[in-house]
Order: C-alpha cells, then sequence, then structure tokens
C-alpha cells in the first residue's frame, strides 16, 4: 500500500513552493505482458522554481523607447540569448524570441490585439503573460521584465529562459491517488494523440487535482504524429519514438497524468459510466473524453496482404518504409497529404518512386486545379512519375514479397515497397451501441463545447465534427493537427463547466522538396480561387473564395501571410473577393495592418 501526503498549498503561495524537495512522482500505469502495472520513477520530478538564482539573470539595454513605433517588434540580443521585444498601445513587452512548436522566428509573424502569431504553423502567445492562445505547440513563451529609465528600454530575464525559449504553464497534480480504486477515475481519456493530452494538461492547468487517465492502442507515449510523415522525422533512418514524444515520461508522472498503453476500448457504457477494455478490463468514469482519431483506408484489391505493403501510423511503420526503400523501387497509392509527403522525401532515396491517383491532378479538391498542377509539376521535376486516374487492380508477390502493382489501366509497375494512403474512417465502430450521436460517416457529433448527446461525454480531434464559426456553424471534420489541440482544450474547460466555445480558425502545413505550403481557413466548396505571384516559382498566395467570401487561403514562399489572414479571420472580418487584389493584398505588402483594427482603408 502507498500513501502520499501532499500538503495544498493556496493559490497565491503556491509560485514559491512548486512541490516538496522529498516528494515523489505519482506512478503510471503501463499495459506490461497483458496486464495493467505501476510503473513508477525513481527521479525526483521537475518543477520550475520561479526564485531564480541572482547569478541566472541578465539584464540589458537593448533600444531607445523611439526606436520602436506602435505595433512594431524587435528580436534583441541580451548578450546570453535573444528576446522579442514588442510595442503596442504604447506599452514594452518582452517575450521568447522563438515558437515553442517548431522554433519559427516569432519577429517574422503577426502582431495584433495583444497577441502574436506564428509566421509558420499559426500558433498564438499572449504578448503580456506569454500563455499560449492558440495551437499548435504544447508550452508558452517566456516573459520577461521590461523597465524605461532615462528613455532607454532594459530588459531582466533569465539565462535558463533565454536558452530554452519555452515555459510549461504551471500545473496541479492529483491529491491523493492511493484513495482510488485501480477501476475507477474521475476524467477518462480515450486516445493519446494531441487532443487528449492538451485536455489532460489544460485540466491540470486548471486546478483540477482528482485522477486523470488516458489510454491508448499505442505502445508509446502521445507523439507528433504529423513528424511520422514529414522530412523532419523520416530525415533519420535511425529515429526513434522517443524523439518525437510531446512530453518525457517524467511529465507524465510529475503531474499524475496516468497513461495506459497498449489498451483499447471495446465499448462504453454510458448509462453505468463504465468503458470495457478489449481484455475485459473496465473502468468507471465521471467525465469521458473520447479523441480516438481515425484509422488508414486499406486496398481492397487482390495481394494487399503481401509482405511490404504499409500505412504509415506508428514510428516504427515509418523506419521500416526508409529502410526498405533505400535504393529500391517504391509505389505510392494516393496523392493525400502522407502519400505525397513520403513521395517526397524518398525521391533523394528510392531507384524509382511511382505515384497513383484516382484524380487527374493530386491536391485538386483541397488547392484547387492550379495549385495542384504546380505541385505536381514540382514532383516530376524531381523524378517522380505519376499515374492519374487509374486504381489499384492487385498487388503481385514473389517469394512472399511483393514483386509488381498491377492498375486498372493495364500498367505494370515494379515495386519493392508500396504505401498506401488513400484515406481514413474515423476509429468510432466501437460506439455504435453506446447511443452517442454518431453520422453517417461514422464521425462523433458535438457542439461547440466539445460535448456529445449524452452529458459528461465529450469528444475532439480527427473523429469528431463540430460548428466552424468561421463558415457560418456548419457542422464539419477539420482533421488538423493544430484543430485537435484546440479541440482538447475547449473539452478540458467545459468539463470544469466553464461554458468556453469553440472560435478559432483552421491552420494547417505540408513541407516537400524544401517548400512549405501553409494553409489557413476552410475552403470545402470553395467556387473559385483568386491567385497572386508567381505559380512556375512556386512563390504565390492563393485565396480560395465562395459565393463573394474567402474562406481560406493557401501560399508558398509568401509567409507571414497566411498567418496575417489567418488573424483577420479570428477577428471575425469578411474578406471579399474584390479585396485581394487591392486593399488587403497591397496592405500584406507594405506590411500594414491598420486595416484590421479598422482603421486603414
Amino acid at each position: 500500500v502507498e500513501v502520499k501526503i501532499e500538503v495544498v498549498i493556496p493559490e497565491k503561495e503556491r509560485s514559491k513552493e512548486e512541490m516538496s524537495p522529498n516528494g515523489k512522482a505519482s506512478p503510471l500505469i503501463y499495459k506490461v505482458n497483458g496486464t495493467a502495472r505501476h510503473y513508477h520513477l525513481e527521479e525526483h520530478p521537475i518543477a520550475s522554481n520561479p526564485y531564480h538564482n541572482p547569478k541566472d539573470m541578465v539584464e540589458a539595454s537593448v533600444c531607445h523607447v523611439k526606436d520602436l513605433e506602435n505595433g512594431q517588434m524587435r528580436e534583441v540580443d541580451l548578450g546570453c540569448g535573444k528576446a522579442l521585444l514588442i510595442k503596442e498601445s504604447g506599452e514594452f513587452h518582452a517575450v521568447g524570441h522563438k515558437c515553442p512548436h517548431y522554433g519559427a522566428p516569432l519577429v517574422k509573424g503577426v502582431l495584433s490585439k495583444g497577441r502574436v502569431r506564428c509566421p509558420w504553423h499559426g500558433a498564438c502567445f499572449n504578448i503580456s503573460t506569454g500563455d499560449i492562445e492558440d495551437f499548435p505547440g504544447l508550452d508558452s513563451l517566456p516573459r520577461f521584465q521590461v523597465k524605461i529609465e532615462k528613455e532607454k528600454v532594459y530588459i531582466r530575464a533569465s539565462k535558463q529562459a533565454l536558452q530554452t525559449q519555452r515555459r510549461t504553464k504551471m500545473m496541479a497534480k492529483c491529491i491523493s491517488l492511493s484513495n482510488y480504486n485501480l477501476s475507477s477515475t474521475n476524467v477518462l481519456i480515450i486516445g493519446a494523440g494531441a487532443a487528449g493530452l492538451v485536455c489532460a494538461e489544460t485540466l491540470r492547468q486548471e486546478g483540477f487535482s482528482d485522477r486523470i487517465v488516458m489510454c491508448t492502442m499505442d505502445r508509446h507515449l502521445p507523439y507528433d504524429r504529423p513528424k511520422l510523415k514529414k522530412w523532419l522525422f523520416l530525415q533519420s533512418m535511425d529515429s526513434h519514438p522517443e524523439q518525437i514524444a510531446l512530453r518525457p515520461k517524467e511529465f507524465f508522472c510529475t503531474y499524475d497524468i496516468e497513461v495506459l498503453t497498449e489498451m483499447q476500448v471495446a465499448a462504453v457504457d454510458v448509462k453505468s459510466k463504465i468503458a470495457v477494455f478489449k481484455d475485459g478490463f473496465k473502468m468507471e468514469y465521471n467525465k469521458l473524453l473520447i479523441a480516438t482519431g481515425n484509422m488508414p483506408k486499406t486496398l481492397s484489391c487482390k495481394g494487399r496482404e503481401i509482405e511490404n505493403v504499409f500505412n504509415i501510423r506508428t514510428p516504427e511503420d515509418a523506419n521500416r518504409v526508409v529502410k526498405l526503400a533505400t535504393s529500391k523501387n517504391v509505389v505510392i497509392v494516393g496523392a493525400s497529404f502522407l502519400g505525397m509527403e513520403v513521395a517526397a522525401y524518398l525521391a533523394e532515396r528510392a531507384h524509382s518512386v511511382s505515384l497513383v491517383e484516382l484524380e487527374h491532378v493530386p491536391f485538386k479538391k483541397f488547392f484547387g486545379e492550379r495549385v495542384g498542377r504546380a505541385v505536381m509539376k514540382m514532383f516530376e521535376n524531381n523524378r517522380v512519375k505519376f499515374y492519374m486516374q487509374t486504381e489499384v487492380s492487385e498487388l503481385r508477390e514473389q517469394e512472399g514479397k511483393l514483386k509488381e502493382v498491377v492498375l486498372k489501366s493495364g500498367k505494370v509497375l515494379r515495386a519493392d515497397v508500396c504505401v498506401v494512403g488513400v484515406g481514413a474512417v474515423p476509429a468510432t465502430g466501437f460506439l455504435k451501441q453506446s447511443g452517442i450521436n454518431i453520422d453517417s460517416k461514422g464521425f462523433i457529433v458535438v457542439n461547440k463545447m466539445m460535448q456529445t448527446n449524452i452529458p459528461g461525454v465529450f469528444a475532439a480531434g480527427d473523429a469528431v465534427t463540430f460548428p466552424l464559426a468561421l463558415r457560418n456553424n456548419k457542422k464539419v471534420n477539420v482533421p488538423h493537427w493544430q484543430m485537435a489541440h484546440m479541440h482538447g482544450r475547449i473539452a478540458a474547460l467545459n468539463m470544469l463547466a466553464h461554458g468556453t466555445e469553440i472560435s478559432t480558425v483552421p491552420y494547417l502545413w505540408t513541407a516537400m522538396f524544401g517548400k512549405s505550403i501553409r494553409y489557413a481557413g476552410h475552403g470545402e466548396g470553395f467556387d473559385d480561387v483568386v491567385i497572386q505571384g508567381d505559380l512556375d516559382e512556386l512563390k504565390f498566395v492563393a485565396f480560395y473564395t465562395k459565393s463573394d467570401e474567402v474562406v481560406a487561403v493557401a501560399s508558398i514562399n509568401y509567409d507571414p501571410i497566411v498567418s496575417k489572414v489567418a488573424e483577420v479571420l479570428a477577428a471575425g472580418r469578411t474578406i471579399r473577393k474584390r479585396d485581394v487584389d487591392t486593399v488587403i493584398f497591397l496592405s500584406f505588402r507594405t506590411g500594414d495592418m491598420s486595416w484590421l483594427t479598422g482603421k486603414g482603408s
């Protein structure tokens, strides 16, 4: 029997002592040989001390008060690290200069109404507190002290904060895990992706000190799924899951977030509030979050079970594909984001890369035909061969391994490896008899607070449809990494009865052959595309319109225009088609954001 005693410190005193120096981390629960067992980390938990050692502090004069105008940002050097100095409404603020997500320089981002938006992936940070307000990413920015003396601006900062450029918000811990039955939890989170993890972290950040259990079919703690198919992860054939972990093991111990790995929920009894696992184990819950994501579609043709045919879903899948494909013939089925990103990476490593797609242009439904053709040309210039408007009819093997891919057009492609990227379906089959409202496509239907039709049951991430304010509250499915983060946060806040409604602009990105495509908004059903720039040179911005209204924007080599449009849409302003060629585009080129607040003409 483990007895844990923890003193609950009043909120205003909490910053003085985050936890006892002799405190032990709470156990994680792992699936070991088919049995749920406790895992206990012996090291002391990580705790931030707000009272910095004076030797760790640095103070420097960074500029004259007149060097910055309102609405301007400047990256300043304090000798042992850099900070982002911001002037807005006559006040100076200083925060970390790099986005904690992937390290983008925030000085190249967008400043508007008390927050700065990342130029790469759209994360937003409050300039007064450094807190993250929109995603992706988990950490906030460090905030530094600013003072004015004799018309000079000084910044005082911790050397450690200047080096790390990130800050984890203060979180509560579970008061006493020993009081709980192993088969009972206050909050159960099914799924350990971005939505599930952000939900758990938000609960702790809001002071929730009861038990939280996450369960996942994966072998690993939550990891950065986009890196499975983007070059950042695939660039190394010796990559390991720990390299793309969203949080280290110590984090989960420190904040008492229990994780059940290799545990699949087979059914949910919403009346009894019990989740039934595939192995027969049952767990009672008070609040439930379903964040199971989606499952990749498989081929239905003959030979689909042959060795060396892959759906990339796990780190192990990604590494196997890279190792097997080097100097070999690769066939990729489906010009999806997954298929195109894998093709781009393998083009320099495989002997040949062939891509099979049912449409006549990749990304046509998402980016439009003109942008799709420009991207297709880039791939063809990098030795990727397209076989369009056809499907796979058969996979042939030799000695049990893939040898050829036969197309319905009659073409036979040599293939040592086949990667399948033909879409995905929501992983919600286990809910069919639960009473939870699921639409005809298998998506869980939620409201603006991520609540299902069952009290106490929430859902988030790729497996849901929700009302998108940007599109007049139309129910949509947005399977983006950024959106999963926001879903998780909104679900957590409403588990705590905050009554918070989701209000965010979808934002995604992809990288191929060193070119980054950024996209914001929701362009489903667009009827026209207005393009500024040069498609052949892959330096352009495309505005997607429906009727007279801009509903989405995409760009290559035009940063930070997508983040600027995202900020406009987030402010609730409508962009008309006629504005693209005049006021909006001109203001982007000059950097003038006055029209965002209604002051521009």
